[in-house]
């Protein structure tokens, strides 16, 4: 049996804890205040604290500090309704055990409940000190998940890898994470690699001597170097040339750079974070990307979501552009009609939260009198001007990529490719037949319509490959 103390000041929230923690067969102590709980536990130490962070009087991330003072680690669960990405890094650094979003389901609490009491008492908690820092906004569980994992990841000097369709914000998380680091005093330095010439990609992160190669009159730093004490940010990191990854795996590993023309290594410390929308699990099978350096960037992976799968988080963000937006000639500060809120949550932003941030920026120029109407607002971007979006464009080859080597080794014996055509159909048509129907709730006819079909047609092909629908 452990002890729970349990504080917040809503009483359906200390009474449905208290109820869950008896039901295992803890002994439950209640508390409405930082102040009342720091007191309970001094006198009756608990093995396991859940605690709110807004409280009347000292707030509860202030009483953590008090609790570790008092009665030494001891794991805290923090529960909040304010699921920002400031309260996550807060909560992990002062030394949380695990933090929840109000409003949660019994059952996710029941989970980080029992691994604390079993860890109570175990785990060595480190207090530190919080940090500021915006830029990553959201409330829906999605971006709650992204923001534990920054949080999680950012005290240490794991390489990561950031994943997710272009204008999600992988720079702004890679940002997040040199800022919560220890190396945050140290330089942030940001490569986008496809902006870089292959030519002379080389001497960009590895730098140069003068003379290296035509033109080279003077010597340069290297991206890499001047990366020396803090964060070096790869953007786009499957644009990397392949002749070049090996240079910069033995970097990442020895911790040095040679110069392009020189026989001088340099010394140089920092921790690597990539970003890449595309599969480059799918670029080292077809030999594009070196599977050692993938395994030495990808140590903790987190992947954000497009802007479509958190439709909740849509108005917070348009607010939080537009309070960065003041008209420079009235200084006014401009607002959002609930039409124009159902409308931004309408659309589907192929181009994500950059996407969002160039249409509230447009509106708040064309509005007038400081409320922004849906007429105000850009026309949406379509998938076609995007090219199907930059992922998918990028999924897209690679599927056209495998496809050839798929034929290619069929047409490696005469007989295999005899009715190579037919085997192709049998191959890709029952995938994008189930998706169809799965779409269309498993209604034939307009499944049928939407993939150029007629019904008939349809019909036999899902009998002839066995596919079931309503």
């Amino acid at each position: 049996m452990s002890k729970l103390l349990i504080v917040d000041d809503e009483e359906s929230i200390c009474w449905g804890l208290s109820q869950l923690g008896e039901s295992h067969g803890h002994e439950v102590m209640m508390a409405s205040t930082a102040e009342q709980a720091l007191s309970l536990a001094e006198k009756d130490r608990p093995d396991v604290v859940v605690m709110d962070v807004r409280l009347p009087g000292m707030d509860g991330l202030t009483a953590m500090q008090g609790l570790y003072e008092r009665i030494g680690p001891v794991p805290v669960i923090v529960i909040t309704a304010y699921g920002d990405l400031q309260t996550a890094v807060e909560a992990v650094r002062n030394g949380a055990f695990d933090y929840i979003v109000k409003p949660f389901d019994l059952a996710q609490m029941e989970q980080v409940l029992e691994k604390a009491v079993k860890e109570a008492g175990r785990e060595e908690l480190q207090p530190g000190e919080p940090r500021q820092l915006e830029g990553l906004v959201g409330s829906t569980p999605e971006m709650q998940l992204v923001f534990k994992s920054i949080a999680l990841v950012a005290a240490s000097d794991a390489s990561v890898m950031l994943t997710g369709e272009s204008g999600t914000g992988k720079e702004v998380a890679a940002q997040a994470i040199h800022r919560f680091s220890d190396r945050a005093s140290g330089p942030f330095v940001a490569v986008n690699i496809a902006s870089l010439s292959e030519s002379l990609a080389e001497s960009e992160l590895f730098g140069h001597v003068p003379g290296a190669f035509t033109g080279a009159e003077s010597g340069r730093m290297g991206f890499l170097e001047q990366a020396n004490g803090g964060t070096l940010f790869l953007d786009e990191v499957a644009d990397i040339p392949l002749s070049i990854q090996i240079k910069l795996l033995r970097a990442l590993e020895e911790g040095e750079v040679l110069p392009v023309g020189s026989t001088q290594r340099v010394k140089t410390n920092f921790r690597v974070i990539t970003a890449s929308h595309r599969n480059l699990e799918s670029l080292i099978k077809r030999g594009k990307f070196r599977h050692d350096l993938y395994f030495r960037l990808c140590t903790f992976e987190i992947d954000i979501p497009p802007l479509r799968k958190r439709v909740g988080d849509i108005r917070l963000l348009a607010e939080f552009f537009l309070e960065r937006f003041v008209d420079r000639q009235t200084g006014m500060q401009h607002r959002l009609t609930a039409e124009t809120i159902t409308e931004l949550e309408r659309r589907p932003w192929y181009g994500n939260v950059r996407e969002l941030r160039n249409a509230i920026e447009h509106a708040a120029l064309r509005a007038r009198g400081g409320t922004i109407l849906p007429e105000d607002l850009p026309a949406p971007v379509s998938q076609s001007f995007l090219g199907l979006d930059e992922s998918q464009a990028g999924s897209d080859a690679e599927i056209n990529e495998l496809l050839k080597q798929w034929a290619e080794q069929q047409f490696l014996d005469p007989e295999s490719a005899a009715g190579i055509y037919e085997k192709l159909l049998t191959l890709v048509e029952p995938p994008v037949m189930e998706v169809a129907l799965e779409k269309f709730h498993g209604q034939c006819a307009p499944a049928a319509r939407c993939l150029g079909l007629h019904r008939t047609t349809l019909s036999k092909k899902l009998k002839q490959y066995d596919i079931e629908n309503s």
